[in-house]
């Protein structure tokens, strides 16, 4: 029976869903015994205390978070399985949980490119490998699009003072930004911490900055005003990847000690940005509206009904905007919600149909079917299959 014990902060959903990556795994075997340290214990008892501790309690292997200045060769000198969940910087001689963060930045570069915004910025911490890659894919795609003159950054914090951020300054910043800008945050933390700051500057929001963060902590983004897109990440998968290395480390030390690299899924799209960078005021209240209101029973008359403008010149200048219609518009982002719900739940197409408001369910997985290639059963079946290799 394999014994593990894991350093990190449980209070972040990142920690939750990499634990129950772990745990999906350890169940096809024989049940691990897992055992959580806090990081601020750690720092109290050094390493040598850990391992103290992991040795009193025989456990195979550590997972954690550590710092650049821990001696984590103590480690392998214990006969320990080490594993770090990169926090500051990667480490040379040891495995690490790490990510494709700069493919993450690219990610959110181009879903705001694609809806027109021609002025970005991130918000991040400093001399953090995970926000300063975002950083760097983000500009980078940035760049290659031809808007690189359009970038800003703020970047002077300090992870080390995670909970705390100097409002003001922020604020000033958010101010003399152009608008309307698209703003990536390193994480949907600084993503949160970002939109508190805009309501404190008296910036609209996703009228004049667009917010987009990373990880999609459902808790943080629902807490967000409003509430926060952002880039799902395959944590849950990694920490099942991470329990097959520990396994295969305990029972062979010299096996090859690859890092476990994460990659981004999807953008998990929310009010904070459902806007395009357009000045037409009766537009972006129509798109607000429209992801606000798309999973319930809405229809075009329902949009029209929250404009002042005729239904002739909405349709023609929203289509001007967004390159669609009105209707294809609310079909599209049900569809896209439609395909989520398939594999994040286990409800039948009849009953997801029904929560977003389809009450012809031949109607619904027809659409379906014209832009995935297939019925949604066959989509969730041979996706659901995909997700478990």
């Amino acid at each position: 029976m394999l014994r593990l014990l894991i350093i990190t902060d449980f209070t972040e959903s990142f920690a939750n869903k990499l634990l129950k990556g772990i745990v999906t795994y350890s169940r096809l075997k024989e049940q691990w015994i897992i055992r959580r340290m806090p990081p601020a214990y750690k720092a109290q008892i050094g390493i040598p205390g850990v391992i103290r501790m992991a040795k009193e309690w025989r456990a195979d292997a550590v997972v954690g978070q550590f710092e650049q200045s821990d001696d984590i060769s103590l480690f392998a000198k214990n006969g320990l399985v080490v594993v770090a969940q990169d926090f500051k910087k990667r480490f040379k001689t040891i495995p690490n949980i790490t990510a494709d963060y700069v493919g993450t930045g690219r990610m959110a570069a181009r879903f705001f490119i694609d809806r027109g915004f021609r002025n970005f910025g991130f918000f991040g911490f400093k001399d953090v490998c995970w926000s300063d890659e975002r950083c760097e894919g983000f500009q980078r795609e940035i760049w290659e699009a031809g808007f690189g003159d359009s970038f800003h950054i703020y970047n002077l914090q300090d992870i080390d003072r995670l909970w705390y951020y100097e409002r003001d300054q922020l604020a000033d910043w958010l101010r003399g930004l152009p608008k309307p800008i698209g703003i990536m945050a390193c994480d949907d933390n600084q993503g949160n911490n970002l939109i508190e700051a805009c309501h404190s500057a008296g910036i609209r929001i996703p009228s004049e900055i667009s917010v987009m963060g990373v990880d999609n902590d459902e808790l943080l983004c629902s807490l967000s005003n409003p509430t926060l897109s952002s880039i799902q990440v395959d944590i849950e998968d990694g920490g099942y990847r991470t329990a097959e290395l520990i396994e295969r480390l305990v029972a062979n030390p010299d096996a090859p000690r690859e890092d476990i690299v994460l990659t981004p899924v999807k953008i998990v799209g929310r009010i904070s940005t459902a806007a395009f960078a357009t000045d037409d005021v009766q537009i972006q209240k129509a798109i607000q509206f429209i992801h606000q209101n798309y999973q319930k029973k809405i229809s075009v008359k329902d949009v029209i009904g929250e404009v002042a403008l005729s239904r002739r010149l909405l349709e023609r200048r929203f289509k001007e905007v967004t390159g669609q219609t009105l209707y294809q518009y609310i079909s599209d982002l049900k569809i896209k919600r439609f395909a989520e719900l398939l594999l994040d739940t286990d409800e039948q197409v009849v009953g997801i149909a029904l929560s977003l408001g389809e009450n012809d369910t031949k109607s619904i997985s027809r659409r379906f079917k014209q832009i995935y290639g297939c019925s949604p059963n066959e989509w969730r079946e041979k996706n659901q299959k995909n997700k478990t290799k």
